[in-house]
């Protein structure tokens, strides 16, 4: 009797937990590697040869660094307007390019104390929609409907990434030229560039998406 008990009172345990792992979603593999997380301009053990998330880090860094420093942004009278332009990949990399303009504009908004300013026109359908509503009494206005207030930019920033590729039997060597210009709106004048420059060598290529 004591022998059949501890088995039912084993059973009667056990089920709850069988029940659960029944019920779970997902496989947990225990031999699988974990996840580590990292600051973004860690150079992790998933590396290749092209743009990573720390070649991003100190390109726009740089790049967000001279802008503040030119005499046409530090000693203007009102915060320049700027447009940001598209960047132009010209590497063997399907990276996103726009993501530097991106982290260069909000590094310059984050620490220009209102020098710049950055024209959203990624939000002019939006922007014109909300004005014609406004105008057709749709919605409330608190200012004058009719008094279109789109500013003109003073300045495009754009860039271009290029790259050079060299592959052997003893692995693949990547450069890649990251350049990145300010130019007067007005006089199409390239009033700051800059560029960084960065070379890597593997025995493996790695897939980039």
């Amino acid at each position: 009797m004591k022998n059949s008990f501890r088995i039912l009172a084993f059973a009667t345990a056990a089920a709850p937990a069988l029940f659960l792992t029944g019920c779970a979603t997902g496989v947990q593999n225990p031999s699988g590697v974990p996840v580590t997380e990292m600051k973004a301009d860690e150079r992790g053990f998933v590396a290749g040869t092209g743009v990573e998330s720390q070649d991003l880090v100190a390109v726009t860094d740089k790049m967000a660094r001279g802008v503040l420093g030119i005499p046409e942004i530090t000693s203007a009278k009102v915060a320049p307007r700027i447009v940001l332009d598209p960047v132009v990949n010209e590497t063997r990399f399907p990276i996103n390019k726009d993501i530097f303009l991106t982290r260069i504009r909000s590094q310059l908004n984050e620490k220009s104390m209102g020098k710049v300013r950055f024209l959203d026109r990624e939000m002019m359908k939006t922007l014109e929609r909300e004005r014609d509503l406004k105008r057709g009494g749709q919605v409330t206005a608190s200012s004058d409907p009719n008094v279109v207030e789109f500013r003109g930019a003073d300045y495009f920033l754009t860039g271009k990434l290029q790259g050079l590729t060299t592959k052997s039997s003893q692995g693949t060597s990547d450069y890649i030229l990251y350049s990145f210009r300010l130019t007067d709106a007005r006089t199409s004048e390239i009033v700051w560039e800059s560029s960084s420059e960065i070379k890597k060598q593997g025995l493996e290529d790695a897939a980039y998406r």
